[in-house]
């Protein structure tokens, strides 16, 4: 809880927004598998609903599709 309001506060709304976006259209292309999913874990972060402990099985669908 305390992470999420120092993200709304001090983190613009658009800025999480173009994250949230960047992780919906991410493709692992030349990265490493460790690049990748340290940059999905990364991304993560600014989703609502990637970073809850529900959706563990979605970020791995996610995952194994990019």
């Amino acid at each position: 809880m305390f992470k999420r309001e120092l993200w709304v506060k001090y983190i613009p709304a658009d800025v999480r927004n173009m994250k949230v976006v960047e992780l919906l259209e991410l493709k692992q292309g030349n990265m490493t598998v460790a690049e990748y999913a340290a940059k999905l874990e990364l991304l993560s972060a600014f989703s609502p609903y990637y970073n809850t402990v529900e959706a563990e099985y979605d970020k791995c669908v996610k995952f194994e599709s990019g």
